[in-house]
């Protein structure tokens, strides 16, 4: 009798623990679900934060390049005169005539010259290669004022014009990093075994490179053009340095037309920029596609 009391209470005993053990996992998980609930509506509320910070701004300047007022902080009523007053500014149009040239100019450039760069410091080693790739990335980390400094001098050293033709190479000088950083990366992740399938089928490497290689690692290609012709339309601290009279590109135009304060006409430009890069990043992407 008294044996089975005690058996009957050691199990009771157990099963109490065991009781007690389940509800306290039970608060345990149930605290870790509250923490994971806090943690993603933290998460999402910062990245809310983020987004509005980036956006916001912007979406304030499309707003108020259709105000009536020339002072951004009042809305007065919605008006198309600043649009019809930018494209009858003699001055605005050529700066933006510059600037789109030497962003294409530059562009097409240094992305020929930075892909054929990227391809040849990713299959071939030749002596130098090391020094060859800390030249490469010293464009991305000198300021831009060193840069723009350094290109004057040469410049007048060898007593070129200063112009648009300065001003695209100084554009492609600093270009050619960054398509090659881009397309690099992109070649990093490429099976080689494709080229010698493609060779092993009668294909020479002009031909190799050309219908299999260039269609894989073009979403990188395409993604370099786009940082080079970004930086090559935004850039106006080189520019200042090397530019010649004559060749004002936008940048400097809308630089000194802030020296009187932020118009609604800036405000109209820079929504057609905006709006024009939002269009070649849809077009490239349907390309790569």
């Amino acid at each position: 009798m008294y044996r089975a009391l005690v058996h009957t209470f050691k199990r009771g005993f157990s099963f109490a623990i065991s009781l007690y053990q389940i509800w306290g996992y039970r608060r345990e998980v149930k605290s870790l679900h509250n923490r994971f609930k806090f943690g993603e509506f933290t998460l999402r509320f910062h990245s809310w934060l983020v987004y509005l910070f980036l956006y916001l701004p912007i979406a304030i300047l499309i707003i108020f390049s259709f105000n009536k007022s020339r002072i951004n902080a009042v809305w007065t009523g919605f008006t198309l005169d600043w649009y019809k007053e930018l494209f009858t500014d003699v001055s605005m149009l050529s700066a933006l005539k510059n600037s789109l040239i030497v962003a294409f100019a530059s562009t097409f450039i240094s992305t020929a010259i930075g892909t054929l760069t990227a391809f040849a410091m990713n299959r071939f080693n030749f002596f130098g290669k090391r020094l060859f790739d800390l030249v490469l990335y010293m464009p991305i980390i000198i300021p831009d004022i060193v840069m723009g400094i350094s290109l004057l001098t040469f410049y007048v050293l060898i007593r070129f014009t200063l112009g648009l033709y300065s001003i695209i190479i100084a554009h492609v000088a600093f270009n050619i990093s960054f398509v090659a950083v881009v397309v690099r990366a992109r070649l990093h992740g490429y099976d080689k075994t494709l080229d010698e399938a493609a060779m092993d089928l009668g294909a020479n490497p002009f031909q190799t490179f050309v219908k299999v290689t260039f269609p894989l690692i073009s979403p990188g290609v395409v993604g370099g053009a786009l940082i080079a012709f970004t930086l090559s339309l935004d850039d106006y601290l080189i520019t200042s340095f090397v530019a010649g009279t004559g060749s004002t590109t936008l940048p400097i135009k809308v630089y000194s037309m802030m020296k009187f304060g932020v118009t609604p006409e800036i405000n109209a430009l820079s929504t057609i920029i905006l709006f024009f890069t939002m269009t070649l990043v849809l077009i490239a992407q349907k390309l790569v596609r």
